[in-house]
């Protein structure tokens, strides 16, 4: 490890990077949940040549970590090991081409592709609106929503790998399955090329707004959150199993299961990673003992135990 704080400090001096490189940034500021540790490195590229240029050059055991909108993953409180790479707000390019083509960056937020689809006269992406978090991670997990799945609509996909090198790949060299993109450990989605229909009915508004509002009625909207915490497991809805044992409004410290929608854990105010974490392993156990299922969490969990002393 000090081996490898030595090549990343030469890395760090040596490396031109445009964009801005931090140390210690504390997780908490870009979770969706508020909490989390520190990242060691914290790197916001200024574009795609900068990010290429940055994995170019970092040591090949350099522990990475995607993140877009701070959805869908939790950093614990001892903190992340490695670099974080922010990519809202930088690969943020979204483009409609004729027949309904739409070429997006991984760091668009999923809400907004619904919405400008939509206005384009497009149908197909609606169900986007209500997931948080941006298209790379979308992409990452084949995030989905009322019935259906981002990785229907790919035909496409452009990825990055650790050497910088960049590629052009088909919707048929990926397994995709419920919530599971099969992807190599050091390759990233950087773009997607979507395809819609022509809203020929002209019901895409009125569905983007039916989906708001049922979101709004069934989710802890407003409160800190990661989303949906557990994957459905076969034939059956997690919220269902954790409501039927009596787990809404548990809590552990800080952290609670939603009161409104019990596949949400919310952070009610000072909830630490631990906090959170412990919760998740207590609605997995109680379920497990009630009813033999083993829920599976679709947030993504990393970063190291806090030490004590």
């Amino acid at each position: 490890m000090q081996d490898l704080e030595l090549r990343m400090n030469k890395t760090e001096r040596a490396c031109q990077v445009r964009g801005r490189l931090t140390r210690d940034e504390p997780m908490s500021r870009h979770s969706s949940w508020h909490a989390g540790g520190p990242a060691r490195y914290y790197f916001e590229p200024k574009d795609l040549a900068d990010l290429a240029t940055y994995l170019a050059a970092i040591p090949a055991e350099e522990p990475l970590l995607w993140l877009g909108l701070g959805s869908n993953l939790l950093v614990r409180d001892g903190g992340f090991p490695g670099t974080v790479i922010a990519t809202a707000g930088i690969l943020d390019k979204l483009q409609i081409d004729r027949g309904g083509a739409v070429r997006v960056e991984s760091g668009v937020a999923s809400a907004r592709v619904a919405k400008k689809t939509s206005r384009a006269g497009l149908t197909g992406a609606e169900f986007l609106v209500g997931i948080p978090g941006t298209m790379g991670g979308a992409l990452a997990m084949n995030a989905g929503a009322f019935g259906a799945e981002i990785w229907d609509l790919v035909t496409s996909v452009v990825t990055l790998n650790r050497s910088g090198h960049i590629a052009t790949r088909a919707r048929q060299e990926f397994r995709v399955g419920y919530r599971h993109v099969s992807m190599t450990g050091d390759e990233w989605f950087i773009s997607a090329l979507l395809q819609l229909q022509p809203d020929a009915e002209g019901k895409s508004g009125q569905l983007l707004k039916e989906y708001l509002e049922k979101r709004a009625a069934t989710q802890p909207v407003g409160r800190p959150s990661c989303g949906s915490v557990f994957r459905n497991p076969p034939g059956d809805y997690a919220a269902r199993l954790i409501e039927a044992c009596g787990l809404k409004g548990v809590h552990r410290g800080g952290a609670s299961v939603s009161d409104k929608h019990a596949n949400f854990i919310i952070n009610r105010g000072g909830a630490t990673a631990t906090d959170i974490e412990q919760l998740i392993r207590h609605v997995q156990e109680t379920v497990h003992s009630k009813y033999s299922v083993a829920l599976e969490p679709e947030v993504k969990v990393v970063g190291n135990n806090r030490k004590h002393h």
